[in-house]
C-alpha cells in the first residue's frame, strides 16, 4: 500500500465511505479515470498504466504472465484482508461480526453491478470449481437425461459432470474441439447436431485455458434457451479479463473466480444464476449464514466464511471499476496481440492460439520448438518470467497469459527470451 495511505486512514476512509472514499484518496489518484468509461475513451483519455502497476507488490523485475492461473492481487486487497482479520480477531464482538456479516450483501451488490444482472441472482462462492459443483450437484438428473459438454472445459469441470454420472445414472456426451481454432459457426453447428431430446444440459468454457479459444457465449446460450436446455458458462478465464455482460449472454449459470483475472483475495468467486431456473436449482449446502436476497437466502448456507477476504473482494471490484473493464479488457488483448505476434515470427515456435484477434483474448499457447515444456518453464522463472507449462501430447508448450497490470516490456522480455531458448537450446 502507499505509504501515505496508513492502516488507520484505510480503516477509517472504509468505515465513512467504503471503497469509494478509498479510491477517492490522494494516493489512489492515480487510478482514477474519468467516468463513464465511453467518455474517456471518446476523448482519448486512457487509464495511467504505471499507476495501475504501481498498486502491486511484484518487483519491476518480475514479469508476472500467468493470470489464467493465478494473479496477484493490488495492496488495497492485502491490507483489506489482513486490516479486517485483525479487528475481527481484536474485537470478535457481536456488533462488528455483524458489520462482517453484511459484507456479502456489498460484494453481491457490486458483482451484480459488474455483471449486468440482479443482485438476487448472484451467490458469492469460494472459486469456480466450487460454483461449478453448485450446478452439477443441485440440478435433478438421472436415466434417460443427457448432459453435453466440451471436451476442452476444465478438467475439473468435466470430471465432475461425469463422476456423478456415475453415481445418478444420466449420460454425459462431448463435442471434442479442433485444433487450430475452426471459428464461431463451427461449434455453433457442432453443438447444435449434438443436441438430443435427451439433452438437459449444456455446459462450456468461456474461454479456454488450454488454447485460448474464445466461445460464442451468447449464441451457444441462445441455441441452448431455444431447446429447453439449461446453460452453463465456465468463465474462470472470462470473469475479470473480458468486458462480461450476462444481460446479453443470458445464461442460466455462470461461473468464476476473484484469484484469477479480478485480481482479488483467494477462496472467493461468484456464481450466477439466472431467475428462470430458480425454481429448478437446489441447495448444496444447509447451514448458517445465509445471504438476505433471492436465491442466497437458500444457497449460501456455508457456515462461517472468511468474511474479510469477501470484504475485500468487493473492495476489489471497485478496484477494477476505477480502472474501467472494457479499458482491462482492450489492454490484456493488445498485451495479448503483441506477445502473439513476436512469438508467431521466431523460427521453430508453433503458435496453438489463434491468430485470428476476433476468436482470442488473452490466453496465449504455443511450442517452443522441440524443447522440453517442463525446462522452459524453469529457465523463464529464472529469468524472472513467470507462466505455465503444458505436458503430455496435447498441445505442449508454455501458456502466456498477460493482464492489465504487465507492461510492453514484460511481454517484449518474455518473447526475447523464448527466442533465446530455441535458438540456443536449455
Amino acid at each position: 500500500m502507499p505509504r501515505d495511505l496508513t492502516r488507520r486512514d484505510f480503516a477509517r476512509l472504509f468505515a465513512a465511505g467504503g471503497s469509494a472514499a478509498l479510491l477517492a484518496h490522494p494516493a489512489l489518484k492515480g487510478l482514477a479515470v474519468p467516468a463513464p468509461l465511453a467518455a474517456s475513451t471518446r476523448s482519448g483519455v486512457a487509464p495511467d498504466w504505471e499507476a495501475v502497476r504501481a498498486q502491486f507488490l511484484m518487483p519491476q523485475e518480475l514479469s508476472v504472465l500467468n493470470a489464467a492461473n493465478l494473479c496477484p492481487a493490488p495492496r488495497l486487497v492485502l491490507e483489506a484482508v489482513q486490516t479486517f482479520t485483525e479487528r475481527l480477531d481484536r474485537d470478535p464482538v457481536p456488533s462488528y461480526r455483524n458489520e462482517m456479516h453484511g459484507a456479502k450483501e456489498v460484494v453481491r451488490e457490486k458483482l451484480a453491478t459488474f455483471l449486468r444482472v440482479i443482485p438476487g441472482e448472484i451467490l458469492v462462492t469460494r472459486n469456480t470449481s466450487e460454483a461449478n459443483n453448485w450446478v452439477s450437484n443441485g440440478l435433478d438428473l438421472g436415466p434417460g437425461d443427457e448432459v453435453l459438454i466440451f471436451s476442452d472445459n476444465h478438467p475439473s469441470n468435466n470430471q465432475a459432470w461425469k463422476a456423478k454420472a456415475g453415481r445418478f445414472g444420466y449420460s454425459v456426451r462431448e463435442v471434442p474441439y479442433v485444433t487450430p481454432y475452426p471459428g464461431y459457426g463451427y461449434y455453433v453447428d457442432a453443438f447444435e447436431r449434438a443436441i438430443t431430446p435427451a439433452t438437459r444440459v449444456l455446459s462450456f468454457t468461456h474461454l479456454t485455458s488450454t488454447s485460448g479459444d474464445l466461445f460464442p457465449a451468447a449464441e451457444l446460450c441462445r441455441m441452448a434457451r431455444d431447446r429447453g436446455v439449461i446453460s452453463l458458462v465456465d468463465g474462470a478465464q472470462s470473469f475479470g479479463n473480458l468486458d462480461v455482460d450476462l444481460s446479453v449472454i443470458q445464461p442460466d449459470f455462470y461461473s468464476g473466480s476473484a484469484h484469477k483475472w479480478p485480481c482479488g483475495p483467494k477462496e472467493t468467486g461468484v456464481l450466477y444464476v439466472n431467475a428462470r431456473i430458480h425454481d429448478r436449482f437446489w441447495p448444496s449446502s444447509y447451514s448458517a449464514y445465509t445471504g438476505r436476497v433471492g436465491l442466497s437466502r437458500t444457497h449460501e448456507g456455508m457456515g462461517q466464511r472468511d468474511e474479510p477476504a469477501i470484504h475485500a473482494f468487493g473492495l476489489q471490484m471497485d478496484f477494477l471499476a476505477a480502472i474501467g473493464q472494457a479499458a482491462i479488457e482492450a489492454r490484456s488483448r493488445e498485451l495479448s496481440s503483441v506477445l502473439i505476434d513476436g512469438l508467431a515470427a521466431i523460427d521453430g515456435v508453433k503458435m496453438w492460439t489463434t491468430m485470428d484477434p476476433s476468436l482470442r483474448a488473452s490466453v496465449v499457447t504455443f511450442q517452443p520448438g522441440t524443447l522440453e515444456p517442463s525446462r522452459v518453464l524453469a529457465a523463464l522463472e529464472e529469468d524472472g518470467i513467470v507462466a505455465a507449462s503444458r505436458g503430455g501430447s496435447d498441445r505442449p508448450g508454455i501458456r502466456f497469459s498477460p493482464h492489465f497490470y504487465n507492461s510492453h516490456s514484460d511481454v517484449e522480455r518474455a518473447i526475447d527470451a523464448i527466442r533465446r531458448y530455441v535458438r540456443a537450446g536449455l
